[in-house]
């Protein structure tokens, strides 16, 4: 097909659009001619790792999508669980890596407004937001500069859009100075008989474009999150597209008024590769083909070619299939909500994807294919070699008082107050735990009890170390967080952050993470409903820590029966239920080594699943029926900083028992499946005596200091002096 003043196809060019020679070939053989460059765009877009998944998709099939409140799994633009009474929430995490680090304000920004409509294009209304966030070390020349942005970037759009932020990590690893992570999550409620979903059909009926109008910002962003950086980095920045949060807030209400009319068949938001994948998708999963007239698409720049319409990924854009009696019905709403209402298309009957630009034919290749013959690969892995247990004469000792407050004014263990004050955690007015506590809840609005627990986790020092059990423990992590807050874990999102897929080790670590997440989600029957996976992340060869982050829902019937972590009255008992004999035992890879030593050793802690599920239904139980009075999940930083971090929750002190053995281990060993529960004085042989896991007492609450065995005593006051100066002190001298 050829095309007056377009560029001639070279290996370079096809190099420049991140396809191989074999994968070239392979577009050869399926079209039989040489592609136009508008074809070529196309194609790169859809086959990109971004995408296709096309290495991870054969491991990805392994995973557990399906359960008794599953109604919509993967494949959708979120996942749809059913929680009750005639409601659903749609959820999904998703991505903005590359952009971030490139811009990082509009990279956030976008990545906040890309993943808000994932979920309001299932016919939900956005009701909590949440971030996973990885910076450089603090002292990298980049760090405040992406920090600052980022934030900034992730409050500037969500609080315009109004919805709420209620959770998420914020963590630091010289590991990250090259490729910053920032996942965003957003989950909504809906009707569960009203979802909608991406499947066109019908033949000859209109496929409409609504929203903002195209630019050139993002034009090959997807292509652009599919590669590694290089030196040329900061030619990358005109691929970050550029968001308009009130812009997208009118665009949700047209949305849910439009969807209430009848006039939808099928909707899908323009995100990664824009009107491309929309359009692509939608025909071929309702076996259908695609016709576009790139001439009626509104644009808000001259002279763009039909390359440029095809491949941008300006923000705030929609496609939808209508019925056509309802076409003027449809248009007024938009028109009333001032957003562009464009009927650029329709569906036909040959499985074709054509696209006419200017009175030519740019595009005319085979629907089906874009998208099921993308490349998927089986690439080669080798299997992680995990590095042997540290022997415990080699951890060094340390003060266990100097120990506590050391983690609490460090980076990845100080208050994040400084990030979310920066965000709306309040607004709705259905928020019941903001930023802080173990897992975000909030209130399900029109119930009067119901809740949803909301909460983000991975330890990519577990997964390095050994990434099937680190993909297990972060499974475990996030389920722990939810029963922490009193709810039962319905489902999960994941966001699969790795390096370069072509190099064996970098696969290994994908393929075992994969496993130890599909395995996790198998025993506690929390179900894979949606998820992402960022591929690709290394600048100049070196990779980011594989960060496999989960994020998962929880629901509770009846908030009035909501734990919280801080400790809530002097004199209550506190019991650690789930641990072993020491109370803790597991050092390797722990933050004690890491962030008071500057040592990365050993192997990540044995996550043994039945245990977690008896534990976690135990400790749900106690909640429910009102004995536990705080509740508290351990991980990084062992008993010793859940302690500290109750004590700071409630303002109250604590006096511990001395530990048996070694008291770094004791309190700062980081064994997996324990929480703190405290409960009334009177109630706690009660407790012991009824668990079905190991349930020890070890201290009560009271008084205004922290005394954990035979260390001194720590004013609460003094713990939280120190875990509140870091990011304060660190964001000083930030740039405006």
């Amino acid at each position: 097909m050829t095309i007056p003043n377009e560029p001639q196809i070279t290996p370079q060019l096809v190099a420049d659009h991140g396809l191989k020679p074999e994968e070239y070939q392979k577009i050869l053989d399926l079209i039989g001619r040489e592609p136009s460059f508008t074809e070529l765009g196309i194609f790169s877009a859809m086959w990109n790792e971004h995408c296709s998944y096309k290495s991870s998709k054969k491991w990805l099939k392994t995973l557990p999508t399906k359960g008794p409140r599953v109604l919509q799994g993967p494949g959708e633009n979120a996942g749809v669980v059913d929680i009750g009474d005639g409601q659903a929430v749609v959820f999904k995490m998703e991505s903005h890596n590359h952009p971030s680090f490139i811009e990082p304000y509009q990279g956030a920004a976008t990545g906040v407004g890309g993943i808000l409509r994932d979920v309001f294009t299932m016919g939900a209304r956005p009701i909590a937001a949440m971030n996973a966030l990885r910076f450089g070390e603090p002292d990298h020349e980049k760090t405040k500069h992406l920090v600052s942005g980022v934030v900034a970037g992730v409050g500037g759009y969500g609080n315009s859009f109004g919805v709420p932020t209620v959770g998420g990590e914020v963590q630091f690893d010289a590991r990250y100075n090259g490729n910053i992570l920032v996942n965003a999550f957003a989950a909504g409620l809906a009707d569960a008989d009203k979802i909608f979903l991406s499947e066109a059909k019908g033949v000859g009926l209109p496929v409409v474009y609504l929203g903002a109008k195209t630019g050139r910002d993002g034009v090959g962003g997807a292509t652009m999150a599919s590669a590694e950086f290089g030196d040329d980095i900061e030619e990358k920045r005109p691929t970050v597209q550029v968001g308009d949060p009130f812009t997208e807030k009118r665009l949700l209400e047209a949305c849910l008024e439009l969807m209430a009319t009848g006039a939808v068949i099928a909707i899908q938001d323009m995100g990664a590769a824009g009107l491309t994948c929309s359009a692509v998708e939608m025909g071929a999963k309702g076996d259908l083909g695609v016709e576009l007239n790139l001439d009626a698409v509104p644009v808000r720049e001259e002279n763009m070619t039909a390359y440029e319409m095809m491949l941008s990924e300006s923000q705030e854009r929609m496609l939808m299939v209508l019925h056509p009696e309802k076409e003027a019905e449809a248009r007024a709403v938009f028109e009333k909500w001032e957003l562009d209402f464009a009927t650029v298309g329709k569906t036909t009957d040959d499985l074709r994807f054509r696209v006419l630009w200017q009175g030519t034919e740019v595009a005319n290749l085979p629907i089906k294919e874009l998208g099921d013959e993308a490349p998927e690969y089986d690439r080669p892995w080798v299997a992680p070699t995990v590095p042997a247990p540290i022997a415990p004469d080699a951890v060094p000792q340390m003060d266990v008082a100097d120990a506590v407050l050391g983690l609490l004014n460090s980076a990845n263990h100080s208050s994040r107050r400084w990030v979310y004050e920066q965000y709306d955690t309040l607004i709705q007015g259905n928020s019941l735990q903001t930023p802080g506590g173990d897992a975000g809840v909030v209130r399900v609005e029109g119930h009067p009890q119901k809740a949803l627990a909301f909460s983000s986790d991975v330890n990519p020092r577990y997964c390095e170390a050994d990434p099937y059990e680190g993909g297990k423990q972060a499974v475990a992590e996030c389920w722990r967080n939810l029963i922490a807050t009193g709810a039962e874990p319905l489902a999960a999102t994941d966001n699969l952050n790795f390096g370069n897929p072509e190099r064996p080790e970098i696969m290994g670590q994908i393929v075992h993470a994969i496993k130890g997440i599909g395995e996790a989600c198998t025993a506690l029957e929390f179900p894979i409903v949606s998820g992402n996976v960022s591929l690709y992340n290394e600048t100049n060869g070196r990779g980011i820590l594989p960060t496999p982050t989960i994020a998962g829902v929880g629901l509770i019937p009846d908030h009035k029966h909501m734990a919280r972590k801080g400790f809530a009255t002097e004199g209550d008992a506190i019991l650690l239920i789930g641990a072993p004999e020491g109370w803790g035992t597991h050092l390797g890879q722990s933050a004690y080594l890491r962030d008071l030593h500057g040592r990365r050793e050993g192997t990540a802690p044995h996550v043994d699943l039945d245990a977690e599920k008896a534990t976690g239904h135990f400790v749900l139980s106690l909640i429910r029926e009102g004995t536990a009075t705080a509740v508290h999940d351990l991980s990084d930083g062992g008993l010793g900083l859940g302690l500290a971090e109750m004590a700071i929750a409630g303002k109250i002190g604590a006096t511990i028992d001395a530990a048996d053995g070694n008291p770094v281990a004791a309190f700062f060993g980081e064994d997996q499946n324990r929480y703190l529960v405290t409960v009334r004085a009177e109630d706690a042989e009660k407790v012991i005596a009824s668990a079905p896991v190991s349930a020890v007492r070890i201290g009560k609450t009271g008084g205004e200091s922290l005394k954990l065995g035979a260390a001194r005593a720590i004013s609460v006051a003094d713990l939280a002096a120190a875990y509140e100066g870091w990011f304060p002190a660190f964001m000083g001298a930030t740039i405006n």
